[in-house]
């Protein structure tokens, strides 16, 4: 039932509503029948075709006759209008069916039936019910067309599910115990057509629109987008139009809703997940919540989330249209206008799972090397680099059928984003992944090597360990530019133990090899001075050394 105004009722003194209740039921009990469905006779009906069509085994049709007042039943005018008490017509046992499944979502088929994980177009009768997890979503479609789609931790039961006959009308009858439900209600048609949602507190009652309603901690609201929705508490209740909404506490208190967020559109078609959605901050908002459907489908839901500030973000979502939605919650916890926004997701492998540099990594290579997994049909990757976390300001596009590559260009010190996304055969660039940062950072310039020693007749030179190096590469020279090159040595520990070179001046390097297997120079070049050879022996550990840096 649907009214005009949209302010409360006032609350009727308990004597008045009983009274009330028996007039109605008064009023039913009489021959003249308050809820009738009224039939437009066809050429070629008759009343006896019409009863079976319609009527209940038990009712005979002479009682159609005689409450029409037909004078001739052999004889119907195309165009007549054959009024029916709903109490006579036909009623059959209905079913919901499960539409979309996302997530774990469980059920139960019928009264006293066992739980089950839910399949799509699986079937809920009368005394069933449908629950989803916190990260799960389901849609429910019902005889007439009607559809309600359940948010994360949200359970449904189902009182009634009755269809009249070949009328068309059907009366569906649901409780929301917990969650968010949102309701696409088909016009309903005849007096017996029904679409009521019960909660604790409250009933909602459509005649075919577009409303939400929610249930959480003893909180119930209700907001209507499109048509009107009827709410009834224990103590009062309201005709809403769209664009209100109520909270329901036996009391039903109708307000404005808040106005759709104003979004901070990005490109329509999206070429990297995760995807950051952000919008300009509603007044009187408390928090905002965020949910993904289908383009072609807005009652199947791909993603929700609830934050209490822009932006949101979404993670994961199969190649598709869809539609991005943002609406305010006020402080009573009611839901505002939709903000909408039509995205692309394309089709192509996945995005290969990044392995190095790893996030927030600090490189010493300015040419570095970029390692990727493969992802399941892709025959190369594309690699991009760029100085903003958003990707606009690239530096570097590369593309490898392999499964790394490297710098074509050094890169400057500072700090970078990169992505990488995978190619199938066919030439599909699938979603890059999410953008990682890391940072090229010059060696540092003094390796820190210490004054060194011998031990048992043996050069021992050390230097700082850098970093997790898993391994180093020392050089010995006689010249400055290394052109003569005496000792070359890879070693696992910041450490060198050679065989007593000659005294003298000598130079050294040192590199560093990085978890990629890149190496790198640590420092400048250094300047030893060693005594005599005879001094390894003559002076053991204590001999004295000179140590020049250069």
């Amino acid at each position: 039932m649907s009214h005009s105004s949209m302010q409360p009722r006032r609350p009727m003194h308990r004597f008045a509503r009983a009274a009330a209740l028996a007039i109605v039921l008064l009023v039913a009990s009489l021959p003249s029948f308050a809820t009738e469905w009224t039939y437009h006779v066809r050429p070629g009906d008759n009343l006896w075709d019409l009863a079976a069509r319609y009527l209940r085994s038990d009712v005979d049709w002479r009682r159609l006759q005689s409450h029409n007042g037909v004078a001739d039943p052999y004889t119907l005018p195309p165009g007549t209008r054959i009024r029916v008490p709903v109490a006579w017509l036909r009623e059959q046992p209905e079913s919901a069916r499960v539409a979309f499944v996302r997530g774990a979502v469980k059920l139960s088929a019928g009264a006293g039936m066992p739980e089950t994980a839910a399949t799509q177009d699986q079937r809920i009768g009368i005394g069933g019910w449908i629950a989803t997890d916190a990260n799960a979503s389901a849609t429910v479609e019902f005889a007439d067309g009607s559809r309600v789609m359940l948010s994360p931790g949200t359970r449904i039961e189902f009182d009634r599910l009755v269809r009249y006959g070949r009328t068309g009308m059907v009366d569906t009858r649901m409780r929301v115990q917990q969650g968010r439900a949102t309701h696409r209600v088909e016009k309903q048609r005849g007096a017996a057509a029904h679409y009521d949602v019960g909660a604790p507190s409250a009933t909602s009652s459509v005649r075919g629109t577009r409303f939400r309603t929610s249930v959480d901690e003893g909180r119930e609201t209700t907001e209507v987008l499109e048509g009107r929705v009827a709410v009834d508490g224990s103590h009062g209740d309201a005709d809403l139009e769209a664009g209100f909404g109520s909270r329901n506490d036996g009391r039903v208190r109708a307000r404005a809703l808040l106005p759709a967020p104003t979004l901070d559109e990005g490109a329509t078609k999206v070429d990297a997940l995760p995807l950051s959605l952000a919008w300009a901050p509603v007044q009187g908002a408390s928090a905002y919540q965020v949910d993904v459907v289908d383009a072609g489908s807005p009652d199947v839901q791909h993603a929700e989330t609830t934050v209490a500030a822009s932006p949101a973000r979404i993670d994961a979502l199969p190649a598709g249209r869809y539609l991005l939605r943002v609406r305010a919650l006020d402080a009573e916890g009611i839901a505002g206008r939709d903000a909408v926004h039509a995205i692309d997701i394309p089709a192509g492998p996945a995005p290969p799972l990044t392995l190095r540099p790893a996030d927030g990594e600090v490189v010493f290579q300015p040419r570095p090397r970029f390692e990727w997994a493969r992802s399941e049909g892709a025959v190369r990757a594309h690699v991009q680099i760029a100085r903003d976390a958003g990707m606009a300001d690239r530096v570097a596009e590369l593309r490898s059928d392999d499964l790394r590559t490297r710098a074509a260009d050094a890169l400057v010190p500072g700090r970078y984003w990169w992505r990488v996304a995978a190619e199938d055969a066919d030439g599909q660039i699938g979603l890059f992944g999410e953008a990682l940062p890391f940072e090229i950072a010059d060696p540092p310039a003094d390796p820190g090597l210490s004054e060194p020693s011998t031990d048992d007749g043996r050069l021992v030179i050390r230097w700082r360990a850098f970093r997790d190096a898993p391994r180093y590469r020392v050089e010995l020279s006689r010249k400055a530019d290394f052109s003569d090159v005496r000792v070359n040595e890879v070693v696992a520990t910041p450490e060198l133990r050679v065989a007593r070179p000659g005294g003298g001046r000598w130079y050294v390097r040192v590199h560093a090899f990085d978890q990629a297997g890149d190496e790198m120079r640590i420092g400048g070049v250094q300047e030893i001075r060693l005594p005599c050879r005879l001094c390894y022996v003559a002076g053991g550990a204590g001999a004295a050394l000179v140590l020049l840096l250069l």
